[in-house]
């Protein structure tokens, strides 16, 4: 498929390896109904064993109070057990073996508790296995870093003998209700704006500094407003090596290169003037290795922080995101590593006034991190919007409802590069697939749209520098009823030099400095601000 977007399963091959993990041992997978409980609601809970474990019995152990539930068959040693009863046996064609469904109900609880539960299932006289054992996710991550750098794909799946530690809140949260009037323009910061007069310090190596600082993000305000946009999301600004920021060193300081802290104090309190929300870009799943936590965690294997970090006898010597070595995962089924992530979004959303997170790989942290992330942001900001970024199928994405606000539509951005760059599907498909995830996902779950960003291909490279097509585009996205993304320089278009794919070139790619001046395409802006007015005069209804 050309151009498929950047994920885990971008082949059928990685996507075939996916479905048999799921099949393999016992897999709970968030089978919840409902997904997001409300209180006084009793919830089922699903797993799935095959014939490696040829189970007689499945139990959820669960707890309430915050506590680990723990539990030895049907010795609990740690909260409550509920008992699961065996659904149906069927015959799944892909692990070539008969697997059984086996389901629970957990009580109702009041407004506020949060539900920890572990599922086991065993033979008699066998050991006890845990769900989710083997753990798809970690599967398929492995997978695919060995596929992408053409080495040769794993024979069997990880196991993990403890399983997982699920997770669901029972609450009234819902979306905020200004997320959905929003129009979201996306700002990679080095790259927007110098500000102050100042031209760029380069733009011959795009993986190096430009020179965009958060003080040309301010003195664009007015373009922004006058572009349609209500909402602004800021590419992360912390401190760090990269010109990307994804691999933070320090979370409480703005990096002094885009301007320091003073700097975005008064760049949020200047688009707040403006009506214009801000959305900050955080990264939980992992961190640099530069960072002075991991670095005494790494050298030091008494300190405090090595239980941070999943430290083992990798090539890298820790658990990394996708095998990259200078982003280290950040273990945060730790309690101490959980709370210092959590305090600093709340840092940022306090005193700062952020008004809200898009979640870098939010598929990286454990199954419980979101609902107890989630919790506290909305206890801090009752407004805040949170949405995650899960490069996945719909079917795991919505796993995330009840845990997050919602999650990045990539199966739409998808059809609409297909369609509207390459003309491989048609209208009626993108129609077909919008109308499919409306009755999938739950009316309360936001799915922002967006046809390109700063990790795949611009609309106009793949387009070949049509702009009628980009147009095109443009009016879809802006006719759906999901909030819709502008990727910096879209509207007046900025395009690109090489694949992001290609031989010797990298994401960096799509992140070429912004036009300005006589260099913008005057009459796309136009049209890009009309199609945006006319869809703040009257939204598509949802």
């Amino acid at each position: 498929m050309s151009n498929f977007i950047f994920g885990t399963l971008s082949e059928e091959k990685l996507r075939l390896m996916h479905f048999q993990a799921q099949r393999r041992g016992i897999q709970h997978g968030r089978m919840l109904n409902p997904l997001d409980p409300a209180p006084g609601d009793p919830v089922a809970v699903e797993a799935l064993t095959d014939e490696s474990i040829d189970a007689t019995h499945c139990a959820v152990y669960y707890t309430t109070d915050g506590s680990t539930p723990e539990g030895d068959r049907l010795h609990v040693h740690c909260g409550s057990l509920v008992l699961m009863e065996r659904v149906e046996t069927v015959w799944d064609i892909f692990s070539w073996s008969f697997c059984t469904r086996w389901r629970a109900i957990l009580p109702p609880q009041p407004s506020g508790t949060t539900v920890r539960y572990r599922i086991g299932a065993w033979r008699e006289g066998d050991p006890q296995r845990f769900a989710d054992d083997p753990n798809p996710q970690r599967t398929i991550e492995q997978a695919a870093s060995a596929f992408w750098k053409q080495q040769p794909l794993p024979t069997d799946f990880p196991g993990d003998p403890r399983g997982q530690v699920f997770a669901y809140q029972v609450d009234r949260l819902t979306t905020p209700a200004w997320a959905w009037e929003a129009v979201i323009y996306h700002i990679f910061v080095d790259r927007f704006s110098p500000g102050g007069g100042r031209g760029w310090l380069q733009t011959d190596d795009l993986n190096g500094f430009c020179g965009g600082t958060l003080a040309g993000v301010e003195e664009r305000l007015d373009y922004i407003a006058a572009l349609g946009a209500n909402c602004i999301w800021l590419s992360p600004f912390w401190v760090a090596p990269s010109h990307h920021g994804y691999d933070v060193t320090d979370y409480f300081n703005v990096d002094p290169r885009l301007g320091g802290n003073a700097a975005m104090h008064s760049l949020v309190r200047k688009a707040h003037d403006r009506g214009i929300r801000v959305l900050f870009d955080l990264v939980c799943n992992h961190i640099s290795n530069e960072h002075p936590i991991f670095l005494e965690a790494k050298h030091d294997p008494a300190s405090p922080y090595r239980e941070w970090f999943i430290f083992n006898d990798s090539k890298h010597g820790y658990v990394t995101y996708f095998d990259v070595a200078s982003m280290p995962k950040v273990n945060l089924v730790n309690p101490g590593a959980r709370k210092w992530m959590i305090d600093l979004a709340l840092h940022w959303l306090v005193d700062y006034g952020a008004d809200g997170y898009r979640l870098d790989h939010a598929q990286g942290p454990d199954a419980t991190f979101w609902g107890d992330f989630r919790a506290a942001c909305r206890a801090a900001r009752p407004d805040c919007l949170l949405f995650g970024e899960v490069i996945e199928p719909p079917d795991f994405v919505r796993t995330f409802q009840g845990r997050l606000d919602g999650c990045l539509d990539f199966i739409t951005a998808q059809a609409i590069r297909q369609n509207h760059a390459h003309g491989q599907d048609s209208a009626q498909h993108i129609r077909a697939i919008t109308e499919a995830q409306a009755r999938y996902f739950d009316p309360d779950f936001v799915r922002p749209v967006f046809f390109d960003n700063h990790d795949m291909d611009r609309f106009l490279y793949l387009a070949g520098g049509d702009k009628r097509a980009l147009l095109r585009a443009a009016e879809v996205l802006f006719s759906l009823p999901q909030p819709p993304i502008i990727y910096y320089g879209t509207e007046v278009g900025l395009s690109q030099r090489r694949s992001v794919s290609g031989s010797g070139s990298g994401l960096h790619e799509c992140r070429t400095p912004m036009l300005w001046g006589e260099a913008q395409d005057t009459a796309l802006l136009g049209a890009f601000r009309e199609m945006i007015q006319q869809r703040r005069s009257a939204p598509p209804a949802r």
